[in-house]
């Protein structure tokens, strides 16, 4: 089944470099009280109750994600509503305070990335992905927030995470 999902800028995020995502110019503030089901680093943003994307559960293997490994990522959910052309990706990264990627990308351009088109139909979906992360990245801690609106503004799903990168 297809699966459109928040973490959709995540595989973004890791495709481009291989690193986290943050926007807005802040530091990720993880609470245990939006902690995303499975096994992953990812937090919601704020209170899920009102995202058109309910996740059920993402797994990353391996947790955390490591330099130089092939990253597997697994998640289910149940998509409220169709997800239409214009939704948006607001996506940046950060190393520390430095911003490496700053962009915002309209999803449906992104979705050939996971294999998926738009638009895309309410209910049950499933996703799995393999990114294989570069042996360049730099140890250090990434901060990830990957926030997905639809067309109208409406939340889909925000999610964040902080990850840290060891040397081999």
């Amino acid at each position: 089944m297809k699966f459109l999902t928040p973490l959709l800028a995540l595989f973004v995020a890791y495709a481009y470099a291989g690193f986290g995502v943050n926007f807005g110019g802040s530091q990720v503030h993880l609470t245990e009280d939006y902690k995303v089901p499975g096994e992953n680093p990812l937090f919601f943003c704020d209170d899920p109750k009102d995202n058109t994307l309910e996740i059920d559960k993402v797994d990353l293997d391996p947790n955390p994600p490591a330099a130089g490994q092939k990253l597997q990522i697994t998640a289910t959910g149940d998509l409220k509503e169709k997800i239409e052309e214009g939704a948006k990706i607001h996506l940046q990264v950060k190393y520390g305070l430095i911003t490496l990627i700053k962009q915002d990308a309209d999803l449906c351009d992104q979705a050939s990335n996971i294999n998926l088109e738009c638009p895309i139909d309410e209910g049950k979906l499933t996703l799995s992905k393999d990114v294989n992360l570069p042996n360049e990245i730099p140890p250090g801690k990434y901060s990830v927030i990957a926030d997905v609106t639809t067309k109208d503004g409406k939340k889909i799903t925000c999610l964040q995470a902080s990850i840290q990168f060891s040397r081999h």
